[in-house]
């Protein structure tokens, strides 16, 4: 069991702009810390110049952060260690650490938003099956990280089964600008932060083809039941989507131009292919993979999602845009809080 009182030895594997901000915050509070980077590039000017100016420019990093091309390096003698690396190498990732640590009992955190490609596995999922000793962790919510940088006041939640990992990570975390809430329920809190990424495509396409605020409310309003619903038949609280890993997430995503997956649908609205909105980008957007995913999933289990079913028309099958506000107001009628009527 972490004891939050006391300094801890933490490897955040990932040096993107999330990560980064994370293992920022866990040196201000006085714990040592090592990020873990692919680049030596990268590395050699967060030891100099304690920049990161790849991802966050004009970002000073604390003096004591260490940063390494050296995974074992990284997480020698770590009680945590946190994975901010792409979804598709969490698993890769999480089996190298395997090999290093061997059996030791230590905390493993997904900073990651995304589903595991085919096994369709959450992040927490591929934690606990690549090190089973370890207790997992998953942090999620409206965390655009250059906003967190900043300043500017902003929060997240911590989910975990074990209470005393996420008050520790509540802790370690905290500052005068960024608060951590915490929800036991670590598979709604990671869906939602999987799953808004395909609305903010769905919003960003509306943004961009002129559509009215009511048009913009309706999307995100039923995206989120949209979400919940699906959320609930893989056995998630559909209460956790009202919460900031939901709702707030949701809303972030589906409004800020920070928001890769946000750009990725305005580029497509004003007529561009995914294949050039993503080059425009300059990387691939999580949003994209996620919806190949939930829809052949929903399809699986029988789950109404017009929004999901028009977007993938439209970026995979040759459907006009059109194509979208059409399945969404053609839908059977329903009510607008599901789970109210279920109870």
């Amino acid at each position: 069991m972490i004891d939050h009182q006391r300094r801890q030895t933490i490897a955040v594997l990932g040096g993107g702009s999330f990560g980064t901000v994370i293992a920022n915050l866990a040196a201000d509070n006085g714990h040592q810390v090592r990020l873990w980077l692919r680049s030596e590039e990268q590395c050699e000017e967060i030891r100099t110049a304690k920049m990161n100016s790849r991802y966050l420019p004009r970002y000073r990093l604390n003096d004591s952060l260490q940063a390494t091309t050296s995974l074992e390096e990284a997480v020698a003698g770590a009680s945590i260690i946190m994975f901010a690396v792409p979804s598709k190498a969490v698993g890769s990732v999480a089996r190298d650490v395997a090999a290093i640590i061997g059996n030791t009992r230590l905390a493993a955190v997904s900073l990651t938003k995304g589903i595991e490609p085919k096994s369709f596995r959450l992040m927490s999922e591929v934690l606990h099956e690549e090190l089973p000793e370890c207790d997992v962790a998953v942090i999620s919510g409206p965390n655009l990280a250059k906003e967190i940088a900043q300043g500017t006041p902003s929060a997240t939640v911590v989910a975990s089964r074990q209470r005393p990992l996420r008050e520790a990570l509540q802790n370690i975390l905290r500052s005068d600008s960024f608060r951590l809430y915490t929800n036991p329920d670590v598979y709604g809190v990671e869906l939602a932060g999987a799953l808004k990424n395909i609305y903010a495509i769905v919003s960003g396409m509306a943004e961009s083809l002129g559509m009215g605020a009511n048009t913009r409310a309706m999307i995100m309003t039923r995206s989120l039941a949209e979400m919940s619903r699906f959320a609930e038949r893989l056995g998630a609280d559909p209460l956790t989507f009202l919460g900031l890993a939901g709702v707030g997430d949701l809303i972030v995503t589906c409004t800020s131009p920070l928001s890769r997956n946000y750009r990725v649908g305005q580029a497509i609205g004003q007529g561009f292919s995914l294949k050039q909105a993503v080059k425009q980008l300059g990387e691939v957007a999580e949003g994209v993979n996620t919806l190949h995913m939930v829809f052949e999933k929903a399809n699986e289990m029988d789950v109404e999602m017009p929004l999901v079913q028009g977007l993938h028309a439209i970026l995979f099958e040759g459907a006009d845009v059109d194509h979208l506000a059409h399945r969404l107001m053609i839908g059977a009628d329903a009510a607008d809080v599901e789970f109210m009527t279920h109870r």
